[in-house]
């Protein structure tokens, strides 16, 4: 239909169809036209217009369904609406006919009610276009209800209310007429009548002013008289107009604007049921009640709908009126006859309360209510205690005036206990109010004689512990002080054994719990022994059976549902453990009882009996007895004719393989859909419908992919039924819906299909959607929700958002919260996928606000903001988890966008605070009207508030604290301009675009709001958001402040939002995270003040000592973990400031180095406030680590445990404190090796430390026994110990991936200690120690890949093997000094290898440290492996990028390399002196032949720096291995020649690193090494080669490289000068008549004539006057004539300028070899003269220049240097 874009109907293609099709294809028609006509021409409307309504009026005509009428309904009012409204009179006459007709045949039954639709439609359509007949209309309605059946007087009224919507007040002479026959449908016996008058009765009222003025009492006793009877439909349909009528009265200009007249109209009702007052005495004369609960129920929404409608502000002015009137009810006696009624009416009052207080109020006016409640609550008591002191002690207070009291106090403290609940910390100041004594007040209701005030009171007392956790000491101690006191007295030991009972029961939802001990204490606990009764259980089945047979009535329907329901619970016990139920004798009357509820009467004993049955089925695991079940129940169905058995065996035959993994027999399955298809036409008896499809729902569920060839069929009959289904039958649709989401769920995601049938089921199930989306009953639109919720998961195209999302937004603020539910979890899903989308629908939906009803939306806050609102509202758990969830989604989606947007939302969320809102309210009405409330200045008073949101509750503000958390971490994986202000800046002048550093200082401001507001949890929220601000903020600079950063302005706000969080009085959680802000604050480095730091150290040095008094002094609130937990936080918190002193004294001295300045460094200002503590402080965190070890023992070891408990935990709460231990002890750990290297393990005696336990010696250093005193050396080696063994067993353990900032703490301590002389000592005498270290250092760095991580494991293995090195240096010294010189033959041999050489592995550090090394370069360079480098992965030929960090890692490893022969013993040198000499020069000619791409340049120099350590290395001049290592050497110089030589013609190849590398060799290896042939002759070839290069860098690098050789040894030099010297001259000798050109080849001649000056001065003193002779005359050539001079190139005249320098230098170092060269050459005197004379004209020339003085120089200097 959507492809032709026809208005009409196909015709022929509808008459080809079957009936069922048809009637959908129609219903698609309707819908299609629906969408199309509003967007249609009006013109092509007008032309196809008679055409049309001709097609509709016949399927008018037709019989159609109820779906299908309402549409048609809505078509034919569009079509006039939109094309040509003059003919519709027309229509409007033939419904009236229609309507009129005498015909009263069961099929005309659907035309006439279609006509009604159509005239109510068109009415509300067209509206005073259709007034002239109007009255005709009405008139032919009013009639018409005298006859019609119940679907017609319903669809009566409804098209009546449609009519009143559309005239509006033209409509007024009809009033009357519609009011008296709306009265008699209103107690009509069909509930949807009565639901129907009473929507007419409703929009009646808006015109009719009768209604609530002279009628207003006959109104009211009729909607009493309604609710007689009713179902929960009834009742919100005429509370709503009963409530709204109420609320209308007081209107202003209303004749009955009395508060309470209206009142006595709400107690008439809720008392008397609305009954005069002869009936009301005669029935108290009876003894009976005359009010049924339905009555009272409804009475209690009306008022909570008439309390709603008048709003918040007039709450709580007329707060004490209304809790008066709901006080008066639960004591009346008509109200209190029998327990149950009481119970009831409490029940309402407490709903009442719940619905008006929880939601309508903020939280200041919440505390007012508190207070009066509790005032209430006083005087309460006050009369029953006068009561029981009356006349003499023995007298007792009368029952009835305990039972007036009892009801009254049970109401008042329920609603208490929820108020201070709701509030939680934030009612805080309402208990320190002396003038209420509310705890008081409260306890004293533990003494009262009726045991429901008692368990009220306690319940309130549980309540306050739950919303304020530090009362739970406090009340405990108090109620077992008195229960002890009071024993004799049997109310108080009731009472207070209640009260104790309900906070022990409150400690589990207390994050921080009670102290253990005081869970203890009072307490007994009773063992229960269980023994076998199953042969007790057959008799006491018996006695169900023969007790509920003997019953009769009601009493036996209430007898059998609750031993049904025990029954259940039994046997779900037995199946979840897995026992059997007994002998035949058991099951027996076991099945007897279940089949005989199975026909009972009531629908819930009918439910109750099979899931009994399915339970039962479970139990019995035997096919046979499930075969014999289930044939009966099929039997049952075959015979049985009444809707009570026909619909408990339809259940059943569902619910038995309910608990069997579901239904895998076809054969059961086609027989089971078979029964239940019948069941559920059977169109005579909706309850048989309504059963049979909620049964064949579960069998949907129960039998997965083998229902498959069931769901065609299923399908169809749901759509039929859908679509001919009375609206009346709301039970029916509902099932239907069930149905309907189950074969969607079924069918999966093979509704993505594109095949002929697979479109047809996609259809049928959009249809269904639709139909039921057109239903008014909420669980029927829920289930809507629901299946379309489904096809979106499943097939997301064929789902059309922009009609799904405005209907979801309309029903978000429904009054049903399943509706709600189904709601917000469609959003919840769509925002995953589609946030934009529904954002932007939302939005097109808000433009259309005026005609829509029933929605929050608004344009300044949107689909978000409803959202938020709507959380605000609600308290249940799933639904409120939805709500956040899908805000998250849109927010991941858009945040990042429309950052303002949201940013501004959770602000305005988080500053609708109930204080400032009431009071602006209070304050504006009270400037208005003076101090005076009337009825109708509260009617119109709003609260007002500088944001879109009122009185927001402290959860919801919470919860958009955690929002703006989130905006931030996503904002750090978008534009790097969100944390640079420059950038930002730049970028917003150039485009629209937003980033959250702009926003930088609503951020402080919301996080400083929330951190200092009264609730502890939004405290803790705001704290966090701080934190989150400093750790992504502290390092952006200040554009306009260089040197500065943009938090530096904040540094107040900081420290006022840190200060409450470190009083005294505040929560353990509170004050943890607030040390974990300050130690943040500190370690950001944005405080540079010694002032500010000043102020946070006193924050945290009060913390500390708040730590030293320990848990045993004062009295503890909470459990001895909390204690754990701070004492953590506070210690942790202490331990960053070490580190951040570390980092800010080793930042301050690199830039001291870099310029010089005297300025304090940033780091010693805070390292002169903590120096004070240290001493504490390390104490503290040696106890803190030894607990930490002790509880990381594995459970084995428990008993090694302190059985007192350790530092900072008691024994009993280990697991709880494991948790803080494992969060804060890495920051410590690494704190103490920085204390421990700052103090060089040299103890100091600093004065014991207050502790609440005392520590272990170990931790400590100290011991009070004399006898035990460890000496310093025992006690650093046990601290080191200590270190060493946490880190140790951290770094193993395998769960320690997620925790790299450990690992890098873990490390930096081991390293920092390392440091320290002692404790390399230690590590290195430790062989087996050393090996342990180094094996976890190689798992390390091959489970890591962080490149941080294995430079520091790299760094700590290089620190090893110099504690290695020094051992061993010690060890040969001392041996030599021992032995002497003269017996060095004897001295014995260390290092690693001894006299053999061999290196064990496992037990060699020198190994471990080769294979740690060889995985480091193999990891960057596989090609140094000859697997690797031919293997089929390509590294062969390809060039290996490495990073800078890839080049410190490669550098480190052969730093480590070739540090290993040092300690080597000369045996062990030879025996790993060819792998470190292979990987050397292996990564050596990488990085020559330009195969590894290196972004560093520290690459090359840390190869020749290690090459040149392996050279220098003592074991190359051993006795014992000079001559292995000679011949090791050579190889390895013979090897750099050959790739020399073979690599050289390649391109890329970089010569200078391998002339460099054999300079090396050349200098620091013996002469043993390079003077034999032919390595030295291939050398002075490669130099020659060099020298002839036509690079300038070559030639340059290879001059350079020979003055390093022509100043070496002589043995080196000699046959270098001899072979190359000669060279040398000739190449300069050439520079006069090729002069260089560029600066390089410049450079390059400069290093060859310091070149050959090296040579000449390494000559003899003997020849060296000879080699001058040759030096100056090249010199001289190189200079310049005057007339060349001027107009040479800037490099010859360098060159020139160069060469004088030099002679003015050489010469008079050699005067008479100069004065014999210019006697004997006049053309080099007259050169250099000339040379000379131009040189010190030049100079003169320069001296004699004028001043210029500059234009910004001051004509007058001012002095600045008083000194």
């Amino acid at each position: 239909m959507e492809q032709t874009h026809s208005l009409l109907l196909n015709e022929e293609a509808c008459s080809q169809l079957r009936e069922h099709q048809r009637a959908e294809f129609v219903l698609e028609w309707l819908r299609f036209l629906k969408k199309l006509l509003p967007a249609t021409d009006r013109a092509d409307v007008k032309k196809n217009q008679k055409r049309l309504v001709e097609q509709l009026t016949t399927v008018l005509t037709g019989s159609p369904g109820p779906p299908t009428r309402l549409l048609l309904a809505q078509c034919l009012a569009l079509v006039y609406r939109v094309g040509d409204s003059l003919t519709s009179s027309l229509t409007v006459d033939r419904c009236n006919d229609i309507i009129r007709s005498k015909d009263d045949s069961p099929s005309f039954l659907p035309t006439r009610l279609a006509a009604v639709a159509c005239l109510g439609v068109l009415y509300e359509q067209l509206g005073r276009l259709l007034i002239n007949s109007f009255k005709e209309s009405v008139a032919n309605l009013l009639k018409a209800t005298k006859s019609a059946e119940s679907q017609g007087r319903c669809e009566i009224m409804l098209c009546i209310e449609k009519i009143l919507k559309g005239l509006g007040v033209s409509a007024m002479s009809c009033h009357r007429d519609i009011y008296k026959t709306a009265r008699t449908c209103l107690t009509d016996r069909s509930m949807a009548v009565r639901c129907a008058a009473a929507k007419c009765l409703l929009e009646l009222q808006r015109e009719a002013v009768f209604l609530w003025s002279t009628e207003l009492e006959n109104v009211a006793t009729l909607c009493f008289r309604a609710f007689e009877g009713s179902n929960y439909d009834v009742r919100v349909g005429i509370s709503k107009l009963l409530g709204t009528l109420l609320a209308s009265a007081l209107e202003p200009g209303s004749k009955r604007n009395s508060l309470k007249e209206v009142m006595e109209l709400l107690s008439s009702g809720f008392l008397r049921g609305g009954a005069g007052f002869l009936r009301a005495s005669g029935d108290m004369l009876k003894g009976i009640s005359s009010v049924s609960r339905d009555v009272r129920v409804g009475t209690t929404q009306t008022c909570v709908v008439f309390v709603s409608i008048l709003g918040g502000t007039w709450l709580e002015t007329h707060f004490s009126c209304l809790l008066s009137l709901l006080m008066e009810w639960v004591s009346h006696a008509r109200a209190t006859q029998y327990p149950a009624d009481a119970v009831s009416c409490r029940c309402c009052a407490s709903f009442i309360l719940r619905a008006t207080l929880g939601t309508l109020l903020g939280e200041k006016a919440q505390i007012a209510a508190a207070k009066e409640i509790c005032q209430l609550i006083s005087k309460q008591k006050r009369v029953v205690d006068a009561a029981l002191h009356e006349g003499n002690l023995e007298a007792r207070v009368r029952p009835a005036d305990v039972a007036a009291s009892q009801h009254v106090l049970v109401c008042a403290l329920l609603e208490l206990g929820s108020l201070l609940q709701d509030l939680s910390s934030t009612a805080a100041p309402l208990l320190l109010d002396t003038s209420i004594g509310m705890l008081d007040t409260v306890i004293s209701v533990l003494l009262h004689p009726s045991a429901s005030a008692r368990l009220a009171a306690a319940w309130c007392l549980r309540c306050v512990a739950v919303g304020m956790p530090a009362q739970v000491a406090v009340l405990l101690d108090r109620c077992a002080e008195r229960l002890n006191a009071l024993k004799s007295c049997p109310e108080a030991v009731e009472g207070y054994s209640a009260a104790i009972a309900a906070l022990l029961g409150a400690v589990q939802l207390c994050p921080l719990g009670i102290s253990h001990s005081k869970g203890k204490s009072d307490i007994t606990v009773a063992e229960q022994y269980i023994c076998c009764i199953s042969c007790l259980r057959a008799q006491i089945l018996e006695q169900f059976c023969e007790f509920v047979r003997q019953l009769k009535g009601a009493r036996q329907q209430t007898v059998q549902i609750r031993v049904a329901a025990a029954f259940c619970c039994t046997l779900k016990c037995l199946a979840s453990s897995r026992r059997e139920l007994g002998s035949e004798e058991v099951q027996r009357p076991a099945l007897s009882l279940l089949l005989g509820a199975l026909e009972g009467s009531n629908p819930l004993l009918r439910c109750m009996a099979a899931e009994g049955l399915a339970r039962l089925v479970q139990v019995r695991n035997d096919p046979n007895f499930t075969v014999s079940i289930t044939l009966m129940s099929f039997d049952k169905l075959k015979t049985a004719r009444d809707a009570i058995t026909r619909t408990g065996h339809a259940l059943a035959l569902s619910a038995v393989y309910r608990y069997l993994s579901g239904i895998s027999s076809p054969q059961y399955l086609s027989a089971c859909v078979g029964v239940l298809f019948t069941l559920s036409q059977d169109s005579t008896s909706p309850e048989v419908q309504m059963w049979a499809l909620h049964a064949l729902s579960m069998v949907v569920d129960l039998a997965g992919p083998l229902y498959h060839s069931h769901l065609e069929a299923s399908f169809t009959l749901v759509l039929r039924l859908l679509l001919s289904t009375p609206h009346t039958h709301v039970e029916v649709q509902q099932s239907l819906g069930r149905c309907l989401n189950a074969l969607i769920t079924s069918m999966g995601p093979d509704l993505q299909g594109e095949g002929a049938g697979v479109c047809a089921v996609r259809t049928s199930c959009l249809v269904g959607c639709a139909v039921m989306q057109d239903i008014q009953d909420c669980l029927v639109q829920a289930q809507a929700i629901s299946c379309l919720q489904q096809l979106h998961m499943f097939a997301p195209r064929f789902v059309n958002l922009a009609s799904l999302v405005p209907s979801l937004c309309i029903n978000l603020c429904s009054s049903y919260l399943s509706l709600r539910r189904a709601v917000v979890a469609c959003l919840r899903q769509l925002a995953q996928r589609e946030a934009v989308e529904v954002s932007e629908h939302a939005v097109a939906l808000v433009k259309e606000l005026p005609r829509r009803d029933n929605t929050q939306l608004g344009e300044s806050v949107g689909l978000e903001g409803a959202l938020f609102s709507l959380l605000d509202r609600e308290s249940d758990p799933r639904l409120c988890r939805d709500i956040q969830e899908t805000l998250v989604h849109m927010m991941s989606s858009a945040a990042e966008s429309n950052l303002a947007d949201w940013l501004k939302l959770c602000k305005d969320v988080l500053s609708a605070s109930a204080d400032s809102a009431a009071a602006a309210a209070v304050e504006t009405q009270q400037e208005e009207d003076g101090d005076r409330y009337d009825d109708s200045s509260a009617f119109h008073a709003k609260s007002e508030s500088s944001g879109p949101f009122n009185n927001l509750r402290w959860s919801t503000r919470v919860f958009s604290m955690e929002c703006v958390c989130r905006i931030i971490a996503q904002c750090e994986n978008g534009d790097l301009a969100h944390f640079n202000m420059a950038l930002a800046q730049e970028q917003r002048l150039h485009e629209s675009a937003d980033y959250v550093v702009l926003h930088l200082a609503d951020l402080i401001r919301m996080a400083f709001m929330a951190a200092t507001d009264h609730s502890d949890q939004l405290r803790l929220a705001g704290l966090q958001t701080l934190l989150v601000i400093i750790r992504k903020f502290s390092n952006v600079p200040e554009p306009e402040f260089p040197g500065h950063v943009i938090l530096e302005q904040y540094q107040a706000n900081v420290g006022a939002a840190l200060r409450p969080a470190f009083h005294v009085d505040a929560p353990p959680n509170v004050t943890a995270k607030a040390c974990q802000v300050c130690s943040a604050w500190i370690a950001s480095g944005v405080i540079s003040d010694l002032r500010d730091l000043r102020r946070v150290h006193q924050l945290l040095a009060s913390s500390l000592a708040k730590v030293q008094v320990g848990r045993d002094v004062n009295s503890q609130l909470y459990n001895e973990s909390t204690f754990t937990m701070e004492t953590l936080a506070v210690l942790k918190a202490w331990a960053e400031v070490p580190n951040t002193i570390t980092q800010l004294l080793n930042h301050n001295l690199q830039q001291q180095s870099d310029e010089a300045g005297t300025a304090d460094p940033a780091g010693a200002g805070l390292l002169k406030l903590v120096q004070t503590d240290l001493a504490t402080l390390s104490r503290l965190w040696l106890a803190a680590l030894q607990d930490h070890a002790l509880l990381t023992l594995p459970s084995q070891y428990s008993s090694q445990l302190p059985s007192t408990g350790g530092s900072f935990y008691t024994a009993e709460m280990v697991e709880q404190a494991r948790p803080h231990y494992y969060s804060a002890w890495a920051t410590i750990l690494h704190a103490t090796a920085l204390w421990l290297n700052s103090t060089g393990f040299i103890m100091v005696d600093e004065g014991p430390a207050n502790l609440s336990r005392p520590v272990t010696p170990t931790s400590m250093g100290q011991s009070t026994s004399l006898s035990s005193v460890k000496s310093p050396e025992d006690v650093n080696t046990d601290r080191l110990h200590l270190i060493l063994g946490i880190s140790v067993e951290f770094l193993c353990s395998p769960h320690s991936g997620d925790q790299m900032e450990n690992i890098s703490s873990c490390l930096q301590a081991l390293q920092a200690l390392l440091e320290v002389p002692w404790t390399r000592s230690k590590v290195g005498s430790d062989q087996a120690l050393r090996v342990e270290l180094l094996s976890v250092l190689h798992r390390l760095i091959v489970t890591r890949e962080s490149p941080s991580v294995q430079l520091a494991v790299l760094e700590l293995v290089r620190q090893i093997v110099c504690a290695a090195q020094e051992h061993v240096k010690e060890k040969r010294h001392s041996a030599e000094v021992d032995d002497g010189a003269a017996e060095k033959e004897t001295v014995p041999e260390f290092g690693e290898g001894r006299d053999t050489g061999g290196l064990v592995p496992g037990k060699s550090l020198v190994f471990g440290a080769l294979e740690l090394c060889l995985c480091t370069l193999l990891r960057k360079l596989p090609q140094l492996s000859p697997k690797l480098a031919g293997s089929p992965t390509g590294w062969g030929g390809q060039t290996c990028f490495l990073s800078n960090t890839d080049c410190r890692l490669v550098t480190s490893a052969l730093a480590i390399l070739s540090e290993l022969p040092s300690i080597c013993s000369p045996e062990g040198s030879v025996s790993v002196l060819p792998t470190v000499l292979y990987l050397l020069l292996g990564v050596l000619r990488e990085a020559v032949k330009g195969s590894v791409g290196a972004e560093s340049e520290q690459l090359v120099p840390g190869i020749l720096q290690a090459l040149r350590t392996v050279l220098t290395s003592p074991m190359s001049r051993a006795e014992k291995s000079r001559g292995a290592w000679t011949e090791l050497l050579r190889c390895a110089m013979h090897t750099l020649l050959e790739s020399w030589h073979s690599d050289k013609m390649e391109p890329g190849v970089d010569e200078v690193t391998t002339l460099t590398s054999l300079t090396i060799f050349l200098l620091y290896a013996s002469a043993e090494v390079t003077t034999v042939e032919p390595l030295q002759t291939r050398c002075i070839q490669a130099f020659r080669d060099s020298l002839e290069s036509k690079d300038p860098v070559v030639s340059r690098e290879s001059y350079q490289l020979l003055v390093s050789l022509f100043q070496g040894p002589a043995v080196v030099a000699r046959p270098f000068i001899l072979a190359l010297g000669g060279r040398l001259v000739s190449q300069l000798e050439e520079v006069e008549k090729s002069r260089p050109q560029g600066p390089a080849e410049l450079q390059a001649v400069q290093d060859a004539i310091r070149a050959l000056e090296a040579l000449v001065f390494a000559a003899d003193e003997t020849h060296r006057p000879q080699l001058v002779a040759v030096l100056l005359p090249i010199l001289i050539s190189l200079l310049l004539d005057e007339n060349a001079l001027a107009s040479a190139p800037a490099a010859s005249r360098s060159l020139h300028e160069s060469a004088l320098r030099d002679l003015m230098r050489i010469g008079p170092q050699h005067s008479a070899v100069f004065k014999a060269l210019m006697a004997s050459a006049p053309h080099m005197k007259a050169r250099l003269e000339a040379a000379v004379k131009g040189n010190q004209e030049s100079v003169n020339t320069k001296a004699q220049a004028p001043r210029v003085i500059s234009k910004n120089t001051p004509s007058i200097q001012l002095k600045i240097n008083f000194l």
